[in-house]
């Protein structure tokens, strides 16, 4: 099967670590893809030579879009794949209106989130929906929000729930050792760790105001944050005011993620909402003792096997991650196991790709049993 797989930009994200790996796995099984970006230089990339990557290099101006769209009707053309498949908002409206002027035999539209920010958002997919054969999203919760919306009518997208490859994100003891030695933090002083952009949707206020909490509680921590964006500056101003300079690292972006979680005690999801939580389950594959907002997807991935506490509840918050500090070695131990269990069962990378080149073929795919 030839697939292009189109996104709005590589940066380090959820979706675009998802579509790496995805590229990677249709490549290794014999299908020959294409993965292509509106803008900017990829900081993922796929691993796999086999995989082609394009950069439209669009222009945010009028002019700009349109000479990118005429690239990327020119890069169709001449491949001409099986499958077009579209992620994140951008993509998805343009790779549908592109298809009125340009040949595509199968069109799916991949969201990743519950909510695109704006109603303008949610009108131009409800617009543009038939112009695709099928959308996916990647939970139920996402699924169902996207109808209460009106973005599109009931049966037109499918639950696809992420995965990762659990053979690059298990726990590493060595990795352990030696990020907490870049971060001179001692085997008796607990790491908190969270990974995700600094934007709204991650709600980090709600995370350093939980953290205060348990300094004023004078409990023992250290806080890694690992990302960066917009409220990079609003958020260390924020941490300062809290008194928390000493406790609270900002790391910025980093592709060590599965070292980063290997050497924490618990991470922590702080989210005001959530498609699925891709990150969530990358810390449950390295047998992390997991504390998340009850978000989106996050519950389908979490299950029983970590800590969910309401969105934008920085005292439940607080409690959560103190009760899970509070766990002996040997609770904590089986809580990791039974958490890295889940997401080999329910989540691997392997899974995810065969229910989408199963949409792709234009079947319904299973999920797994016990997942939603």
């Amino acid at each position: 099967m030839k697939v292009l797989i189109v996104i709005t930009s590589l940066g380090v994200g959820g979706a675009e670590r998802l579509v790496t790996s995805l590229a990677d796995r249709y490549a290794a099984i014999g299908h020959e893809v294409i993965l292509v970006r509106f803008h900017g230089e990829p900081e993922l990339r796929p691993g796999d030579p086999r995989v082609r990557l394009e950069n439209l290099d669009m222009r945010r101006n009028p002019v700009g879009v349109l000479v990118a769209m005429r690239r990327f009707r020119r890069l169709i053309l001449e491949f001409r794949p099986d499958v077009v498949n579209s992620h994140l908002v951008h993509a998805n409206i343009l790779t549908r209106l592109l298809r009125l002027v340009t040949p595509i035999p199968r069109l799916v539209s991949s969201a990743h989130n519950t909510n695109e920010e704006g109603r303008f958002r949610m009108l131009a997919y409800r617009l543009t929906d038939r112009l695709v054969d099928i959308s996916t999203n990647v939970s139920e919760e996402a699924v169902q929000a996207f109808q209460n919306q009106r973005a599109l009518m009931p049966g037109r997208m499918l639950a696809i729930h992420n995965g990762i490859d659990t053979e690059d994100f298990v726990f590493d003891r060595t990795a352990r050792d030696r990020i907490r030695a870049e971060l001179s933090v001692s085997d008796c002083t607990p790491l908190i760790i969270s990974v995700g952009r600094l934007w709204e949707a991650k709600d980090y206020p709600n995370l350093l105001n939980a953290v205060s909490g348990l300094a004023r509680r004078s409990v023992k921590f250290r806080l890694a944050i690992v990302g960066d964006g917009p409220l990079r500056s609003e958020l260390t101003a924020l941490a300062h005011s809290l008194g928390l300079a000493h406790q609270v690292d900002f790391l910025g972006a980093r592709h060590d993620i599965p070292a980063l979680m290997s050497a924490c005690d618990v991470f922590v999801l702080s989210s005001a909402w959530e498609g699925f939580g891709l990150v969530v389950a990358e810390a449950m594959a390295c047998e992390r003792v997991v504390v998340a907002t009850d978000s989106g997807g996050v519950r389908e991935v979490v299950g029983e096997a970590g800590y969910l506490v309401k969105p934008r509840d920085s005292e439940a918050l607080s409690g959560a991650i103190g009760q899970a500090l509070r766990l002996s070695d040997v609770e904590r131990k089986l809580m990791g196991e039974a958490a890295r269990a889940r997401v080999v069962e329910k989540f691997s990378l392997a899974a995810t790709a065969d229910r989408y080149l199963a949409v792709f073929r234009g079947e319904t795919p299973q999920m797994a049993e016990g997942s939603r």
